[in-house]
């Protein structure tokens, strides 16, 4: 009989099978060309992503395993199959990448080098170099290299080989990083007979090199693009004397030098120059390296410039309005009559900002409490809060500065919170905040009435354009109750509240669903009715996974829509034969968390900032909302009914095909994220 702990994949196997979607959608001839380039910098970036994480976490436990022979797991197996996966999914890229600058050429597009440039584009790359690019080139002979740590994560370099003709024995070695955080790596070119031709900035550099290193008297030039990836993992100081700001600012600096967990570099680089770049790296490690093309840190095609005609792009969807919060009628009082879900970003994040500028200058609102995960760059949410702290309001903030890769922004948003009068919270130890809680206290008729927002995405107004996130705003007492104990679990911090409403980490949340799906078992095994309708980013918790294999050999029909991670295994005869998973990539970035029970036939609808991961529900502060509103319920079951019947982006979770996708040709196409869009354009209409 198979074992229950074989029937789970890996979660870094996993992950990767997750960004191969992402890949997927690159190839996909049905996607525009220029998304199809965005989704290739989104496939980079992620990877990039995953090696500072997952296996800069995997090495560490390998060099602990050396030393500790009681660790039974094997970093270097899965290591290994990460490295094989990896190389792979590279040769796929590289190919994808030429196919569709191929493409594009058809359609009057040209990605070019330095060497292709006319006359005329050369003097316009000259004059651009000279105005723009010059000033922020900062060149290192490479003997004067001292440190390992000297290159940084997240950048690029250009490693150039100087020679002279009038003295073959004359080389020199030196390394320039290209200025991606300061300039748009795509520069566009003139046009010329109708053609629009682009040029990317290690390029640029390369046909100007005469203009850096000529004067030493060299005249011959050769650069190679390199590029370190470093363990993000950070070491927090314990130093008591310190504020966890401090701890924190100082803890991000460390993390551009971090140990290497990647090297990548151009195959073509001259052997004695790589050589001299890895003794200077301290690289010893050949699974860490790798010679690939011209260009790394394709996370910049994130940013390709929208060139050409409109249908190289995703149309524009802008977002519907809701037809009960009509413009110029308070907030307050709708939603003192009714709940509201709001739908990101098929309907407008812009809401949450009006919603938080009424409370700014209502005389009746007391009191604005919020957490924040993580912040838009220019935040007109935080904005929001400062106007409501300078109109007297008692403004108080849950920011989380352990929030990765959003810490550094964040400790700023902090400090100007706190600039302008508003109460920031500490850090409670050993738990990040995860959850997304909005609570208004307003006095009316003398008392004191509360309204809340539950969301399961970020209060960010530029993520909320592309996440598909669910945000309800209630004014339900026991549920509002229930917010404002979870802002008392941190302000008094040790002090655990009784929720009556909401199912909090990590004190309840993975005994909650699994006490759900026990009712659902029970059902099962009394003929009755069981089902149960999963939608999260990942499931990776291996007790829920054992108890959704239980309710699978219960009789129990669970489907499950998961767009990252899922580790569980569906279809297996005897084991998880009722288990369906299905993952949607497509236009937005699927984020919500959303769960429906049959519960005998009083289904039981919840949102929730939580994934079923050990770290959401163990060492995360998570908020899980029911839904008692009957017409957000339908909402929430009609969403879910078209993203179960997609047929053009859903691809089918297995183990021995993992993204296969769920295309059918006898029935109509149904792309859920455009159904959902037409949905909620259809509701609005009918009730203008």
């Amino acid at each position: 009989m198979v074992k229950i702990k074989d029937l789970m994949i890996h979660r870094e196997i996993s992950w990767l099978h997750f960004n191969d979607r992402v890949l997927q959608e690159a190839r996909d001839e049905t996607t525009p060309l220029i998304e199809r380039l965005k989704f290739l910098g989104i496939f980079s970036n992620n990877r990039d992503e995953f090696f500072r994480v997952r296996v800069a976490t995997l090495t560490r436990m390998l060099n602990v395993e050396k030393l500790d022979y009681r660790i039974k797991s094997s970093p270097k197996e899965i290591l290994t199959q990460i490295f094989e996966i990896v190389a792979d999914q590279e040769k796929v890229f590289t190919d994808t990448y030429a196919e569709i600058v191929e493409l594009l050429k058809g359609r009057n597009i040209f990605i070019i080098n330095e060497n292709q440039l006319s006359p005329q584009q050369g003097e316009f790359v000259t004059n651009y170099f000279h105005q723009n690019v010059r000033p922020l080139l900062f060149p290192i002979i490479l003997d004067n290299l001292k440190e390992s740590t000297s290159l940084e994560d997240r950048s690029i370099y250009l490693a150039i080989q100087l020679l002279s003709t009038s003295d073959p024995d004359k080389e020199e070695f030196a390394i320039t990083r290209v200025p991606v955080q300061q300039l748009s790596r795509f520069l566009i070119l003139p046009k010329e007979d109708g053609k629009i031709f682009i040029i990317l900035l290690d390029d640029v550099i390369r046909y100007c090199l005469q203009y850096v290193f000529s004067i030493f008297g060299y005249d011959t030039y050769n650069a190679y693009t390199i590029k370190i990836t470093r363990d993000a993992e950070l070491d927090i100081d314990n130093d008591i004397q310190k504020s966890f700001l401090e701890i924190m600012s100082e803890s991000l600096k460390q993390r551009e030098w971090g140990d290497p967990v990647r090297f990548v570099y151009d195959k073509a680089i001259p052997k004695n120059l790589l050589k001299i770049i890895r003794d200077k790296l301290r690289l010893s490690d050949d699974d860490l390296q790798r010679g690939g093309g011209r260009y790394h840190n394709f996370k910049d095609f994130m940013n390709f410039p929208k060139v050409g005609a409109a249908d190289l792009c995703y149309p524009e969807s802008t977002p519907m309005p809701h037809r009960d919060l009509p413009i110029n009628k308070s907030i307050f009082e709708v939603i003192r009559q009714q709940d509201i879900m709001l739908h990101y970003p098929y309907q407008s994040f812009q809401y949450i900002i009006d919603l938080l500028r009424e409370a700014s200058i209502d005389p009746k609102v007391r009191s604005i409490k919020m957490t924040f995960y993580r912040a838009a760059s220019h935040s007109n949410v935080i904005n929001a809060l400062i106007n409501a702290a300078r109109n007297g309001k008692s403004v108080t903030v849950f920011l989380e500065l352990q929030a990765r890769f959003d810490e550094e922004a964040n400790i700023f948003w902090a400090e100007q919170l706190q600039k302008n009068g508003v109460r920031i919270l500490p850090t409670i130890p050993g738990l990040k905040v995860h959850s997304k809680l909005i609570l208004i206290r307003r006095k009316e008729n003398q008392q004191n009435v509360y309204y809340a927002n539950i969301s399961t995405g970020n209060f960010n107004e530029s993520t909320a354009r592309v996440y598909a996130d669910e945000s309800l705003l209630t004014s339900h007492p026991g549920i509002t109750s229930d917010v404002y104990k979870v802002f008392q679990l941190f302000e008094t911090r040790y002090s655990i509240p009784k929720f009556k409403e909401l199912i909090v980490s990590p004190f309840s949340t993975r005994d909650f669903f699994i006490q759900k799906l026990n009712r659902e078992i029970k059902s099962a095994r009394e003929g009755k009715e069981a089902w149960a309708i999963i939608k999260l980013n990942s499931l990776i918790d291996k007790k829920i996974i054992r108890k959704l294999y239980s309710a699978s050999r219960a009789g129990v029909k669970i489907k499950i829509i998961a767009r990252g991670m899922c580790i569980l295994i569906p279809g297996v005869k005897d084991i998880s034969e009722n288990i369906e998973a299905f993952s949607i990539v497509d236009k937005f970035l699927e984020h919500s968390r959303v769960y429906v029970f049959c519960n005998g036939g009083d289904n039981k609808f919840y949102i929730g900032s939580a994934d079923w991961m050990q770290r959401n529900l163990d060492y995360r502060i998570e908020v899980t909302c029911p839904i008692y509103d009957k017409n957000i319920k339908e909402e929430l079951w009609t969403m879910l009914q078209i993203q179960l019947s997609d047929n053009c982006k859903s691809r089918i979770i297995s183990r021995e095909n993992p993204n296969q996708y769920r295309k059918t040709t006898s029935e109509p196409h149904v792309r859920s994220q455009v159904e959902i869009y037409n949905y909620y354009k259809k509701k609005y209409e009918e009730n203008s």
